[in-house]
């Protein structure tokens, strides 16, 4: 039996989310003229909560702005490197490290799911000592140049629980073959929490807390 540890990474295992600080520092580091762009950006964040523009099309959107529209891969290496390194040291959740370890220490292989890019997730898994990540991919051109179109799904609600079941797939473990634990803060995880074996709400809002007393599921507060 495979013994798997799957966790959420925004505001499960890092205080808060990443996706915009990773653009700001980004923008900030690489191009700072880009920082003029953020009330286009403000817009499309209002065009999203209006149901205007989906979140993979904000999220695409929003790279274009102030990463840009191709990037080289190394540079964009050398910036999530430099984020994850901060991420980990002042913004990580010490009960979400302590249950890592733990989990490791009992046999679990430990897995990133998430629905932020992979060129810094990446980064941060790294240093948090985790080989498997499930998360967005970004599409690149002929160069290898990193573009800002998605390269298929937004890693997000049902198509996460899709991601990580293709996962579980290319590493040839069968479904029956393995006992999987889900540690999550966030409703648009359902779908995946209702699938693991075991369901773990941490830090969830009202809406998770509810429908977590209603399924049984445990529910923590990770500090």
């Amino acid at each position: 039996m495979h013994h798997i540890a799957l966790y959420d990474m925004d505001k499960t295992i890092t205080r808060s989310p990443t996706w915009t600080p990773f653009l700001l520092r980004y923008a900030l580091r690489q191009a700072p003229w880009r920082l003029g762009l953020l009330p286009l950006a403000a817009g499309l964040v209002l065009g999203y909560a209006a149901g205007g523009i989906s979140r993979a099309r904000l999220k695409e959107a929003t790279h274009w702005l102030l990463i840009g529209p191709r990037t080289d891969p190394a540079r964009l290496a050398r910036a999530a490197a430099r984020f994850a390194g901060g991420v980990v040291a002042r913004g990580v959740l010490a009960d979400a490290l302590a249950q890592i370890a733990a989990d490791r220490a009992a046999g679990c292989r430990i897995v990133l799911a998430t629905a932020s890019p992979h060129f810094y997730v990446d980064a941060i898994a790294r240093a948090l000592g985790i080989t498997d990540v499930v998360a967005t991919a970004a599409q690149t051109d002929g160069a290898g140049r990193v573009l800002w179109r998605l390269d298929g799904a937004n890693c997000y609600g049902a198509a996460k629980r899709a991601k990580v079941e293709a996962w579980l797939a290319a590493q040839g473990v069968a479904r029956g073959a393995a006992h999987i634990r889900f540690y999550s803060d966030h409703i648009s995880d359902a779908p995946t929490l209702d699938w693991a074996d075991e369901a773990v709400v941490v830090n969830g809002d009202s809406a998770l807390r509810a429908l977590a007393a209603a399924k049984a599921w445990r529910a923590l507060v990770w500090r």
